[in-house]
């Protein structure tokens, strides 16, 4: 049984910045599935096209760098001319690796940040002239690194608490005609984020035992989430981050031997 009713966004235009792979493409899928016009951009043309026909009839696919303003302004124009004002717009595309400071280059950092972090400003600054208001809705997607410091993650913690005090600021700044959230999905099963940051058996075991839910997110959970953020069920919601993570934030589940205290 679905948890939402089909045309919940019918008549709705939806873009998604780094919309190609992974959960922004999830997402995307699912904003299609209940009536919403999507457009997703990614870097890649041909894997912009290829999302586009993934996620159905009438769906687009733009090339666009989230680094460079104007061009990820003119994809949302394109967007605007083809389906009219935008009402839902997601900002997803990300960058990351794991490197120490020590081991990593200014430039390796600096990219990072460009993606991520004024990549998710140009796609927020460029589209408010271009959105459906009142009522728009606005969504970064963000991480745990935002919050808790992570060894070999310098760049995308810094990059993600910038994301997460933007997402505060502008929620601030725009309300009440655009609403402006996060989503911090955790360990995300089939995601190539998954693959980069817990490549062997062994890791993963350490990570899946400290989450409470004891299993692994889903895209489509995390697509839901997003659906519930840009509903009516959210009209007086704005400013937050919500941990899709099974309790990662919450703490260590591992910890549950009393035999080795707290060790």
């Amino acid at each position: 049984m679905d948890s939402f009713r089909p045309d919940l966004l019918a008549g709705k235009v939806a873009f998604v910045a780094g919309g190609t792979s992974g959960i922004n493409l999830g997402i995307a899928k699912r904003l299609a599935q209940l009536g919403a016009h999507v457009a997703v951009c990614g870097r890649d043309p041909e894997k912009a096209q290829n999302a586009a026909r993934e996620i159905g009839e009438g769906a687009l696919g733009l090339s666009a760098d989230v680094r460079d303003y104007g061009a990820i302004r003119a994809a949302m124009e394109h967007v605007v001319d083809r389906f009219g004002k935008m009402d839902i717009v997601v900002s997803g595309a990300a960058g990351n690796f794991l490197a120490p400071v020590l081991g990593m280059s200014a430039n390796a950092f600096r990219t990072v940040v460009d993606i991520d972090l004024n990549g998710t400003f140009n796609v927020f600054r460029g589209c408010h002239d271009l959105l459906n208001r009142p009522g728009a809705s606005l969504i970064a997607i963000t991480a745990g690194q935002a919050v808790n410091a992570m060894a070999m993650q310098a760049h995308d913690c810094a990059a993600k608490a910038g994301i997460n005090q933007l997402i505060r600021v502008l929620a601030l700044e725009w309300g009440p005609e655009v609403r402006v959230n996060g989503i911090s999905p955790g360990p995300i099963s089939g995601t190539e984020g998954m693959a980069r940051l817990a490549p062997d058996t062994s890791t993963r075991q350490k990570h899946y035992d400290r989450i409470a839910m004891k299993r692994w997110g889903e895209i489509s959970e995390v697509a839901d989430s997003a659906v519930f953020l840009c509903s009516p069920a959210a009209s007086y919601i704005t400013g937050i981050i919500l941990d899709c993570d099974g309790g990662s934030q919450v703490g260590d589940a591992s910890r549950l031997d009393l035999g080795k205290g707290l060790a």
